[in-house]
C-alpha cells in the first residue's frame, strides 16, 4: 500500500490478450532467486495460514507467476482476484478494488541491482507476499471489509485507515501455538525483514489495539521499529465495523504517538536498512 516516488524507474508491464506478460529470462531468474531465498526463511517464521496458502496457489518456482494462473487458484479458494494496475493508484481506487475482492497488483519485477531492497511493491511482493493470506476465508473477508470502510471514508480518515493496513496486512505478527509468527506481506516478501521482525532484540512488538495502531506513525522506507501482534484473524475482522470510524475521529483529536524513528528529510528518498539472519 506504500505510495511510490514519482521518480520511480519502474512501470507496469503490458499483458497480452490472455493476460500473460512476456517476462525476460533475467526477470524469471529474479523471481526464482527470491522464491528460493524466501522459502528458506519462512519455514519457521510464517504462520500456518500463509504456508497453506502457498500450497493452494502452487506458484511457479522458476519463473514469474502470471496473474491469470494465480487468479484461478485464488478465486476457487475465496473468490478473490488480482487486478493488474499501474505502479501508483489513488486511495479511492485502492479501496474500491478491495471492496470488490480484487487486490491491486503491480506487474513489474525488481531489477537484479534492487534484489535486496525495493521501496516499490513489485509483483513478487504482490503475489508471493499477499496472495497466500487471501486464500484464508477470515482474512479475505477482513480485507474486503477494510476496503468497504475505506471506500466510504474521507481523505483524512483514509490516512488513519492506512495505518490499520500497514500494521496488519503489510507488517502484522500473530501469536500461535508454535510461537510468534508473521502474516504480513511486507515481512514475508522481504529478504531481510522476515528475520528482523521476529528476532531483532531492539524491535517493539506490541499487542494489537485499534486505537494504538491508529495513533502510530510509520515510515515506508526503513525496517519497522514497531510491530503489532494479533491473537487471531477474527480479531482483525471484528474491528472492521462502524466503531472504527469513531475511533479514527478520537485518534485525530488525541494525536499521534511520538515517532520512534528519525523523520525523513525527503519522503521520496528510500533509506534502506538491511539486516541479515
Amino acid at each position: 500500500m506504500a505510495a511510490l516516488s514519482k521518480t520511480t524507474a519502474y512501470s507496469a508491464r503490458v499483458a497480452d490478450s490472455d493476460g500473460w506478460v512476456d517476462y525476460s529470462q533475467t526477470e524469471d531468474q529474479t523471481w526464482a532467486h527470491l522464491f528460493s531465498h524466501q522459502k528458506k526463511l519462512i519455514c519457521q517464521r510464517a504462520c500456518k495460514e500463509f504456508l497453506q496458502g502457498l500450497e493452494i496457489l502452487n506458484l511457479p518456482t522458476d519463473r514469474v507467476a502470471q496473474v491469470p494462473e494465480v487468479n484461478r487458484a485464488l478465486f476457487a479458494a475465496t473468490q478473490w482476484q488480482l487486478q493488474p494496475v499501474a505502479a501508483v493508484i489513488p486511495f479511492a481506487e485502492f479501496f474500491e478494488l478491495l471492496s470488490q475482492r480484487k487486490f491491486p497488483a503491480a506487474t513489474f519485477i525488481r531489477r537484479p541491482e534492487d534484489i535486496e531492497y525495493l521501496q516499490e511493491p513489485d509483483i513478487f511482493h504482490e503475489i508471493y507476499g499477499h496472495c497466500p493470506m487471501l486464500t484464508n476465508p477470515v482474512f479475505a473477508d477482513f480485507v474486503q471489509a477494510y476496503g468497504k470502510l475505506g471506500l466510504a471514508a474521507t481523505p483524512k480518515e483514509r490516512v488513519y485507515l492506512a495505518r490499520l493496513f500497514w500494521f496488519s496486512v503489510e507488517f502484522g505478527l500473530i501469536n500461535t501455538h508454535e510461537g510468534l509468527r508473521t502474516y504480513g506481506a511486507g515481512i514475508l516478501s522481504s529478504t531481510s525483514e522476515c528475520c528482523y521482525a521476529l528476532e531483532n532484540y531492539a524491535v517493539e512488538r506490541r499487542p494489537w489495539g485499534v486505537m494504538n495502531v491508529l495513533r502510530t506513525p510509520y515510515r515506508i522506507d526503513i525496517m519497522q521499529p514497531i510491530y503489532y501482534v494479533i491473537d487471531s484473524y477474527e480479531q482483525l475482522y471484528a474491528a472492521m465495523d462502524s466503531a472504527v470510524m469513531r475511533q479514527i475521529h478520537t485518534a485525530m483529536q488525541i494525536g499521534l504517538f511520538p515517532p520512534t524513528y528519525t523523520p525523513p528529510k525527503n519522503s521520496t528518498v528510500a533509506i534502506p536498512v538491511k539486516h541479515d539472519c
